[in-house]
């Protein structure tokens, strides 16, 4: 574990953390990959101070990234996206394509509308804005709490951006991806609002591996290989 200064007051966690209010919830091993050594070092304490979180290795480019990952096989990992060597889209692809089960947050002050949408296509579980003072830790609690659980999170103020992108410019064919029962559509409407397999569940009342069954099915339906992909060919389609 890095030894860090400490933070200042703007990257302490808030009393309401999602994940301190979650007491089931394991140990979160987490891998960072930032270029900015302060940043890196602060976040690294203000995460370390969270009993569910363990910053387990970090990294200052994207090549050394994969590496670290590949090494400690973390659950999550906290990405940058401009960085040298390779930057954090590339790191992405790389890591889910060898380990799609880690999770992967960008943690980026970017936020034009091509680099997030490469963001998540690159198989990005999640995308957090950074503040001009690393002050946005709350959201970044909020996705790690939201990925963790199989959901997918997009910060507030690039959320909109994502979605307009995604709107169709004609309605798809009812037949271009394979017929969709009517329990699917359901299904798919509720991943696209980022809902997660057991709050699927919860709200059409079925058992969570049913829902699993379910968005197998949909992914199979749809050729996409994760939900994050399957929301994206959902909106941009016109499917639901």
């Amino acid at each position: 574990m890095i030894t860090t200064k400490e933070c200042p007051p703007t990257l302490k966690r808030s009393q309401l953390n999602p994940l301190d209010q979650t007491t089931h919830i394991k140990s979160v091993r987490i891998v960072i990959v930032d270029a900015n050594t302060i940043f890196r070092q602060q976040l690294d304490h203000a995460l370390s101070k969270i009993s569910y979180l363990d910053v387990v290795g970090v990294a200052n480019d994207g090549y050394r990234g994969v590496e670290v990952v590949a090494r400690l096989m973390p659950d999550l990992v906290i990405m940058d996206m401009g960085m040298p060597l390779l930057d954090g889209v590339a790191a992405t692809q790389k890591i889910k394509a060898a380990f799609p089960e880690i999770r992967s947050i960008i943690l980026s002050a970017r936020t034009a509308e091509k680099e997030i949408i490469a963001a998540l296509s690159g198989g990005a579980d999640a995308y957090c804005i950074k503040g001009d003072h690393g002050d946005n830790i709350d959201n970044l609690l909020t996705a790690i709490a939201s990925v963790q659980d199989g959901a997918t999170y997009l910060d507030a103020q690039i959320a909109q951006k994502v979605l307009e992108h995604l709107k169709p410019a004609k309605p798809a064919q009812s037949n271009s991806f394979g017929q969709l029962s009517q329990r699917e559509l359901e299904v798919l409407r509720l991943i696209v609002e980022g809902y997660s397999n057991p709050q699927i569940g919860a709200t059409l009342y079925l058992s969570t591996n049913t829902v699993k069954t379910y968005v197998r099915g949909i992914m199979n339906k749809l050729v996409v290989n994760d939900r994050v992909q399957a929301a994206v060919v959902a909106l941009r389609h016109g499917i639901i």
